[in-house]
């Protein structure tokens, strides 16, 4: 079995963040990085990889990728431009994994507001939305 490659900060920094800015910033602007919330983006990436009597919460990429997205879109790292930077770092973590997202940008953007809208409390149900949008969509790269 693979081993699932992490997204870091510095990757979120200099790609994600990046990407979110130059090809997805429309009406309103993406902040600069710096002006994250301590520590919430850091929680981010790191509670797909937790575990609890040393087994792992999050087994397989593609729930890692599921609640990695989940938590980046609902717990607002940033001060603006949260789900668009959802949507980049969900493709750069993927991308690290030898896998991709084939669906239209539109939808994609849609599928994003959907979870954004969502209520706390059904949290447990939108994973599996999210789960089951990602296997739906997900392709090999050959890198």
């Amino acid at each position: 079995m693979t081993r699932i490659k992490r997204i870091t900060l510095k990757e979120v920094e200099f790609i994600a963040h990046k990407l979110a800015k130059e090809k997805l910033e429309y009406d309103e602007p993406i902040p600069e990085f710096n002006s994250r919330y301590a520590n919430v983006l850091e929680s981010c990436l790191l509670v797909p990889f937790q575990t609890f009597s040393k087994k792992l919460l999050y087994k397989g990429l593609i729930d890692k990728a599921a609640i990695l997205f989940y938590l980046m879109v609902k717990n607002h790292p940033f001060q603006n431009g949260n789900k668009r930077i959802a949507m980049t770092v969900l493709l750069v973590f993927l991308y690290k994994n030898a896998k991709w997202l084939k669906v239209e940008i539109n939808s994609f953007y849609d599928f994003t507001m959907r979870i954004a809208a969502s209520p706390a409390e059904d949290k447990k149900q939108y994973m599996e939305i999210i789960n089951n949008f990602i296997s739906r969509n997900l392709a090999d790269l050959s890198i």
